[in-house]
């Protein structure tokens, strides 16, 4: 009886491990198996299961055949995803198609209160439903989507243990979506009550030891009714509101530091990931990226799909430190580094690096402290942009072979031995396509400087604000010597991804770009069309918004740079890396020309913070694109 208690997806993995074959024509479940694989037992299960079962080997096929489909640089998603990523075995090939995004989620929605009468925000979150659903996105009912839990507090002095009882949400769902509802004040009472039992209990019982999210929100969260209070696992399942449009979010006429402010307090007073504003004609949609993105009613089909499934299939969350390999550097011996400072400095004058916020300002109640610290890696502090330098991409032996020499190299296990093959020194080689000819190139190792994340990113601390990335067969990071690690807050950007992207594409497909060193930077904000002079690129307009720190967001920055392979004609002296709902990323051949152009943009009212200048952007796409 040992399937009787399996699901489909372990099922299926049982039967795979043992030889078995399982795909689908039309409606029909085809099955090759070894003899004797396939017992009546097993066959049973499949005929109870032939439901789940067709489902889910549609879906595996669908992100199969995506990871495998071989793109107009002649790589695979799944070679970009090693490339980038530096791991084989567990890392999942990226997504980057807004449809197969949403085939992958499975999303609830949180019972309205019955006194709520809100009829705009009512008739978006049923429209909003239906085209998620119409999208592919897996919508379950909310008794499906939770489950009951409970846990034994033991209150001090009276030695004394109570049950709390809650209905928790899943871990394994995605998104529940919520509508903002303000506490009564009775409900502020008992939510006043709640916290300070907390803060009671964490000093006198917990000691202020770290504990899981979930027991932070069970000790906590009992007189609240947002919905964060039924997430199981806050670190899987994102919490988004609906709500009134805020009106002030979405004035072009105010600065986007003011907006950051407004943003963060949205967010913090609705504790969720995602905010989705409404009005009779508008749409806009917060995160803590605090883009200030804003869609016409009558685009809610496109806004659905490039702009929140991507940001609810690929949540914001930093890189944990035992994902590197790490070590120490000097930073005074590196002129990269020095570079780095002065670049900050030199960029100070633009306004487009805000100052950051520390997370103990921002979020009063330590019960939301502790959950939010456990989310974000116990980063003490949020800042906006980066900017990093890339330092010249290193190569042992020659940078580019020729397709017999290519031939006689050695296949990498887990990988595709038509794109990526190694010598017999380890040295990897990349078979990439540039119009309609094949090269041979050699993956060099990629190391960049980059301001830690947090640091004031226009007077960085030679000493104690610059950590040091590299890329070989792994991701390593190297923290400033004489830096104890454990003291100060010294972690590595949210952006990491996007920057060694940038840096290995650019060193594959432009390598003019990158030869001697190249500054990096990243802001809130976007250039607009006419900015940009002769030699000078910008792609990326028409992307999924993925958010920062992701996978997928260095995807998308490697393919914005191998494109330019194709379609620049002559020298490249800077390119502009659109992220929508995000920013622009820029990497240039010069420091001094990448701050002139810059300063120049911002003199001349053409760069601004937030999302002012996104708009001709999409106007002119194929302009950008080309």
């Amino acid at each position: 009886m040992i399937f009787a208690t399996m699901n489909a997806s372990k099922l299926l993995e049982t039967l795979s491990q043992q030889g078995v074959h399982l795909w689908v024509d039309q409606d029909k479940l085809n099955i090759r198996s070894p003899k004797g694989v396939i017992t009546p037992e097993i066959q049973e299960k499949l005929v109870v299961h032939k439901a789940e079962i067709l489902a889910f080997v549609r879906e595996m096929n669908i992100v199969k055949n995506s990871a495998s489909i071989i793109l107009n640089q002649g790589l695979s998603l799944q070679t970009i995803g090693y490339l980038i990523g530096g791991v084989i075995d567990g890392n999942q090939p990226p997504i980057i198609d807004a449809e197969i995004m949403a085939q992958n989620l499975k999303v609830t929605f949180k019972p309205l209160p019955h006194t709520y009468k809100n009829q705009e925000v009512l008739k978006f979150r049923q429209e909003l439903e239906n085209i998620l659903r119409n999208h592919g996105v897996k919508i379950l009912a909310w008794e499906e989507a939770t489950r009951e839990f409970n846990y034994d507090i033991s209150l001090p002095v009276i030695n004394q243990k109570i049950t709390v009882n809650l209905r928790g949400v899943k871990a394994e769902i995605n998104a529940v979506i919520d509508v903002e509802n303000p506490p009564s004040c009775f409900r502020k009472l008992g939510i006043a009550v709640a916290e300070n039992f907390y803060k009671f209990y964490s000093q006198i019982i917990l000691k202020n030891r770290n504990v899981p999210v979930v027991k932070i929100a069970k000790l906590s969260s009992w007189a609240e009714e947002h919905a964060a209070k039924y997430v199981e696992d806050p670190t899987n399942t994102q919490v988004i509101i609906i709500t009134d449009i805020d009106e002030n979010f979405i004035n072009p006429s105010i600065s986007y530091k003011q907006k950051i402010n407004i943003g963060l307090k949205t967010l913090v007073r609705t504790f969720s990931e995602i905010v989705i504003g409404v009005s009779s004609d508008k749409i806009s949609i917060l995160n803590m990226n605090l883009c200030d993105s804003i869609f016409s009613k009558n685009e809610i089909e496109e806004f659905v799909k490039k702009s929140l499934i991507p940001k609810v299939f690929v949540p914001i969350t930093p890189l944990l430190l035992s994902q590197f390999e790490l070590g120490l550097y000097n930073p005074q011996e590196s002129i990269y580094a020095a570079n780095l400072v002065r670049l900050g400095q030199d960029l100070a004058s633009t306004g487009l690096f805000p100052s950051g916020f520390k997370l103990d300002d921002v979020i009063k109640r330590k019960s939301h402290r502790d959950i939010v610290n456990v989310i974000v890696n116990g980063r003490t502090g949020v800042s906006y942009g980066f900017v990093a330098y890339a330092e010249p991409p290193q190569y042992i032996g020659s940078p580019e072979i020729t397709a017999s020499e290519w031939e006689n190299l050695a296949p990498i296990q887990g990988l595709s031995s038509d794109e990526i093959r190694k010598n017999h020194n380890n040295r990897r080689y990349l078979k990439i396509k540039i119009g309609e000819e094949y090269f041979f190139k050699q993956i060099p190792d990629i190391w960049l400087v980059s301001s830690r994340s947090g640091a004031n990113k226009t007077d960085l601390n030679l000493a104690s604000d610059i950590v040091r990335i590299g890329l070989k067969e792994k991701l390593l990071l190297e923290l400033p010597e004489g830096i104890q690690a454990e003291v100060v807050d010294i972690k590595p950007s949210y952006d990491l991804y996007v920057m060694l992207a940038i840096s290995l594409a650019a060193a594959l497909y432009t390598p003019e770009l990158i030869q001697n060193g190249a500054p990096v930077v990243h802001f809130h904000g976007y250039p607009a069309f006419d900015w940009f002079n002769t030699n000078e690129y910008c792609v990326g307009v028409n992307n999924p918004s993925v958010p920062c720190g992701t996978y997928e967001s260095g995807v998308f920055n490697f393919l914005g740079i191998s494109s330019l392979a194709r379609n620049s004609q002559g020298t490249i002296n800077l390119v502009g890396l659109v992220e929508p709902d995000h920013g622009t990323n820029f990497i240039a051949s010069d420091m001094d020309y990448l701050v002139s152009r810059l300063k120049a943009g911002c003199a001349e009212g053409q760069i601004e913070l937030g999302g002012k200048h996104f708009a001709s952007l999409k106007t002119n796409l194929n302009k950008c694109e080309a």
